[in-house]
């Protein structure tokens, strides 16, 4: 009997890392698939894929499952040029931040193709095949956006993946509710650190900046062509967490400006006690 494959598309930080994590699963070999010679060659010394290809027109007939770990817009090109590859009752799932364009793109494959978007929840500032390591997902959110039509034992194989893998939990949502959380927890602090990159004193306060300002910041050394694709396929919702952040931000530059001690308490009071809150439930 031919053994099961998972075909990993895009071998960089999460699908290299991805590929590492599922070493062993069950009976299935792990394919890599990426069009640079170096990634390839990095993943052939490194054994960090049963076996590799840089040819996706000659992989895809082949796999049960297709993990996609391109850029959004790599994903949603892969499965357009590649829709009438894909075989026939296989599993397709995707990496990406967004949720709703990818599912609409998604649309493209066939009805013999089952797409589960999801969503690994965890990352590092870097990118590229040679920072992977197995480990990146330990006790990460997985969040996945079945379609009506994704069968129980996908999800159910996804889940297995998952638990492999060594996730949290497995997390079933819709795209909108997807996208206006991660716009919320995620992408808007992306926009907050870099925002605070911007203002003109940054480098004189080189070598004095606090735990707090580093924890702040850390993330505004984002990969540039990824994170302009994620905000903009994600921009309604983005736009409505930016526009809330405004007004709160403007409620405490009036406390100050107000020159009220006591106002001024009575906010931080506020919003303190909802992060404990938050961070007790």
């Amino acid at each position: 009997m031919e053994q099961k494959t998972i075909l990993v598309v895009g071998l960089g930080l999460i699908g290299g890392s991805l590929a590492i994590g599922l070493k062993g699963f069950e009976d299935y070999a792990i394919v890599g698939c990426d069009v640079s010679q170096p990634t390839l060659r990095f993943a052939a010394e490194h054994g960090i894929c049963d076996r590799l290809t840089e040819h996706a027109a000659d992989a895809v007939p082949s796999a049960d499952v297709t993990l996609l770990c391109l850029h959004p817009q790599g994903i949603l090109d892969f499965m357009k040029e590649h829709a009438g590859r894909f075989k026939q009752g296989s599993l397709v799932t995707d990496v990406c931040g967004v949720k709703t364009a990818i599912m609409e793109g998604a649309s493209a494959l066939p009805e013999c193709v089952d797409f589960i978007g999801g969503h690994p929840m965890a990352g590092t500032e870097f990118s590229g095949i040679e920072h992977a390591f197995g480990e990146m997902f330990q006790l990460a959110h997985y969040l996945v956006t079945p379609r009506e039509t994704s069968t129980p034992d996908h999800l159910d194989l996804l889940r297995r993946m998952a638990e492999h893998i060594g996730f949290r939990d497995f997390i079933t949502t819709t795209p909108e509710q997807h996208d206006a959380m991660i716009a919320y927890t995620s992408q808007m602090m992306h926009i907050i650190a870099l925002s605070v990159c911007d203002d003109e004193g940054l480098f004189t306060c080189k070598g004095f900046e606090g735990n707090s300002f580093r924890d702040c910041t850390r993330v505004a050394a984002l990969d540039v062509p990824l994170w302009t694709q994620l905000f903009s396929l994600n921009a309604p919702a983005l736009d409505k967490v930016l526009a809330e952040l405004e007004v709160h931000l403007a409620d405490y530059r009036k406390a100050l400006q107000s020159g009220d001690r006591s106002a001024l308490a009575d906010k931080l009071r506020y919003s303190a006690a909802r992060k404990r809150q938050m961070n007790l439930e």
